[in-house]
């Protein structure tokens, strides 16, 4: 499931956005912003995969967002004003809505945006399929991470820790847990909440607010409880 972020600085617009996504089971809404400076926020903090953004906002504009961000999600403008439209297109954005926006119309743009996501995780995933380790820089040392040991993964603000299975000590390294996620595979690792990955391997058993692996008991979060099915083919009882 994509997790977006809706941006807008008319409350009626939000609403509208998060009703017409109640057709769409594939999209999680995980928050809503009426400023650019509450968005960048947002995406520090949050695993985002798509924005919904208007242009026109007060202070810093949507174009002005995209251009400022590093790392983009997928990204779909939905404005008033036909006249951005070639810009926007420039910035690379999957789609470009003009308000109002017919319901058709704003379902077309929802699955153009599915079709890139799947196509993007079915290539990350087969390049993972070909790897078995990655190099990262942790203790003032390049080193080498095979996956099948990493039990799981605590982000600490700028920092991870890798906890290993075969190591009493976890190696640290200054890196966010989003970007170190995108290095391990996704068949394989889990984000069960906003500081924990996990490795599927080392999983336990499973109860509500609680997964026990091989050396640790972390947090649940019910933000990330899609991930149980995904994980397990089995949905969590209440």
């Amino acid at each position: 499931m994509m997790r977006c972020l809706l941006i807008d600085d008319e409350p009626l617009a939000l609403d509208l956005l998060e009703d017409n996504l109640k057709y769409v089971n594939y999209i999680q809404v995980v928050g809503r912003c009426r400023t650019a400076g509450e968005a960048m926020i947002m995406l520090q903090e949050e695993e985002i995969d798509l924005l919904f953004c208007d242009i026109h906002m007060p202070g810093l504009n949507g174009l002005q967002l995209v251009k400022s961000l590093v790392q983009k999600p997928m990204i779909v403008f939905v404005t008033a004003y036909e006249k951005f439209a070639i810009e926007g297109f420039e910035l690379d954005v999957i789609d470009y809505l003009v308000k109002p926006v017919p319901l058709e119309r704003f379902l077309k743009a929802c699955n153009k945006v599915n079709m890139l996501f799947e196509l993007r995780k079915r290539s990350a995933d087969d390049a993972q399929l070909r790897k078995d380790h990655f190099f990262l820089y942790a203790d003032y040392n390049l080193v080498k991470i095979s996956f099948k040991d990493i039990e799981y993964v605590e982000g600490l603000k700028d920092y991870v820790k890798i906890n290993l299975a075969n190591q009493p000590k976890p190696l640290i390294s200054r890196t966010s847990i989003k970007t170190l996620e995108l290095q391990l595979p996704a068949s394989h690792f889990y984000r069960i909440h906003r500081s924990y990955l996990i490795n599927v391997d080392y999983v336990m058993h499973i109860r509500r607010g609680k997964i026990k692996t091989a050396n640790a008991e972390l947090p649940l979060s019910d933000k990330y409880r899609d991930m149980i099915h995904k994980m397990t083919s089995r949905e969590l009882e209440q």
